[in-house]
């Protein structure tokens, strides 16, 4: 009977966890450049098998009835966000594969957000966060004239008075199960050394990518979710009810 509670436990579990990461994906649906996760999960295999024990040390059925789920990590998703026209030359969306680098001097993040401004210090930076500055191919801030306005073509050439000032890096990554969220619309990557330029984006300047949330499709996956995890707890108090009734009734001593 216990082991059924742990089933069921582990059920409740999940399904708040993925609550929790569609709600975040609901939330973030207007944020420009976002990236939904996707809550994945695995199957859990039984006590036994998990420690390697021979299975004619336990019951067959039990055996047959797994050891419920687990939780993985969230999965970035990279499809594609629609683009709208702002007509703001500081507004630059990826199309295709790539991200922005983007630094604060002590930590290096890559973001989808391409709102710019130009900073206190003269550099290219994110509006939502100035202390981020954009990088460069070679790893350094993009010096500009705050006063002059910007061209920015396709291949993220930057242009003053039709004079070369910068370029804005574009890179991608080898292995993208490696991305996580670091917050303020920005992604970690696990060894930043790794990227590498990507390719087979291109930049539109005058554009803002939307967030890649279908908030219908999100709801209806929450409300599942809710299902899920309501079923699970009803589950828990079923069979807290089967046990109390064993320990206090069927062991009673007439």
């Amino acid at each position: 009977m216990l082991y059924g509670l742990y089933l069921s436990a582990a059920g409740v579990m999940t399904n708040s966890y993925r609550q929790d990461v569609i709600a975040n994906n609901i939330a973030n649906a207007e944020t420009v450049g976002f990236k939904r996760e996707l809550a994945l999960f695995q199957q859990r295999r039984a006590d036994l098998q998990e420690r390697g024990l021979a299975p004619s040390r336990s019951n067959a059925l039990m055996e047959a009835l797994g050891g419920g789920i687990f939780a993985s990590p969230t999965l970035v998703d990279r499809t594609q966000g629609e683009l709208d026209s702002t007509g703001d030359r500081m507004d630059v969306a990826i199309r295709g594969q790539g991200y922005y680098v983007a630094t604060n001097g002590n930590q290096t993040h890559l973001t989808r957000d391409g709102r710019f401004v130009v900073n206190s210090r003269g550099h290219l930076a994110m509006a939502n966060n100035e202390n981020y500055e954009i990088l460069d191919p070679t790893n350094k801030p993009i010096a500009v004239q705050p006063s002059i306005p910007l061209e920015i073509d396709k291949d993220g050439l930057i242009s003053q008075n039709r004079k070369f000032v910068g370029r804005i890096a574009v890179v991608d990554v080898p292995d993208p199960t490696q991305l996580t969220k670091s917050g303020a619309n920005m992604l970690a990557y696990a060894d930043m050394k790794k990227v590498v330029p990507a390719h087979d984006a291109q930049l539109e300047s005058g554009y803002q990518e939307r967030a890649n949330v279908d908030p219908s499709t999100e709801l209806a996956s929450l409300m599942d979710a809710q299902r899920q995890l309501e079923a699970n707890a009803n589950m828990i108090r079923y069979q807290d009810q089967m046990l109390s009734k064993l320990c206090n009734e069927v062991g009673r001593i007439s």
